[in-house]
């Protein structure tokens, strides 16, 4: 039988399921009547169909990701070393730096998230729903939802590579959104292999990646992230470090740092 139901899931897939969803205690704890729910949804497979069109619709996974995993403490950690990015290898270990630290923060956030288990989850089953048209809609709905979350990634990525006096290589010819869907699909990647192979966010290597002055501990997420980053990035001969800029840099990482 074992045999026989490993076939089965080879050929159609391992779908999605809500069998540990009840109708009946979702009507309880949502405070509606019984005959109500039963008017909108007269069979439970409807409301489960609709309940995975709104789980595809859904915003707050594609939320979760920035280039900081703390805010705040990024936002500390630039201001406090804005004094050094006057020279070239000062922004060098600035950008590594921030990298370091927001990197390893995003990946355990995302590691605890059940709300990102649910988004992978949809990501990498809803081919195997049979439903021609449900699969068609969670089809449209997961693509909207990630269109528009790569393009917020990317967005954060530009406006804060500009301020450190970073742009991208020319010579790649490449985007701000290939480069957000590359580190997306890494940390994606990371985070599904993380529970059989835990030391994947546990282990710490003493690095100096690119050159940077000082060796620190990495995780191996935040090493990956820094060298997709500096595949896309170089510095901008363009951007003088007077401080007007750096008054501008102070500017941006405070409204970070408050939320703003």
């Amino acid at each position: 039988m074992l045999d026989a139901a490993s076939e089965m899931i080879e050929s159609s897939g391992l779908t999605v399921s809500l069998d540990h969803i009840s109708f009946e205690e979702v009507i309880q704890r949502a405070g509606v009547s019984r005959s109500a729910a039963y008017r909108r949804w007269p069979y439970k497979d409807l409301f489960f169909t609709d309940l995975l069109r709104e789980l595809a619709r859904a915003s707050r996974p594609a939320t979760a990701y920035a280039m900081a995993g703390s805010p705040s403490a990024v936002a500390r950690l630039a201001l406090a070393n804005l004094d050094q990015a006057g020279a070239s290898e000062g922004r060098r270990d600035l950008v590594l730096e921030l990298i370091r630290q927001a990197a390893l923060g995003e990946f355990e956030i995302t590691s605890r998230s059940p709300e990102w288990r649910t988004y992978i989850a949809l990501h990498a089953t809803f081919l195997s729903i049979s439903d021609e048209g449900l699969r068609g809609d969670l089809e449209a709905d997961l693509g909207a939802s990630e269109h528009g979350f790569i393009s917020g990634v990317a967005a954060t990525w530009e406006h804060l590579t500009e301020v450190v006096g970073y742009r991208l290589r020319a010579e790649i010819g490449a985007t701000f959104n290939d480069l957000a869907s590359l580190l997306v699909a890494t940390l994606r990647g990371l985070v599904i292999m993380a529970p059989s192979t835990p030391e994947l966010g546990a282990r710490r290597v003493l690095a100096a990646p690119f050159g940077t002055a000082q060796a620190r501990e990495w995780s191996l997420p935040a090493l990956l992230m820094a060298s997709i980053a500096f595949t896309f990035l170089e510095p901008d001969p363009g951007v003088v470090w007077d401080e007007a800029h750096a008054e501008r840099a102070r500017a941006v990482f405070g409204a970070l740092g408050a939320g703003q």
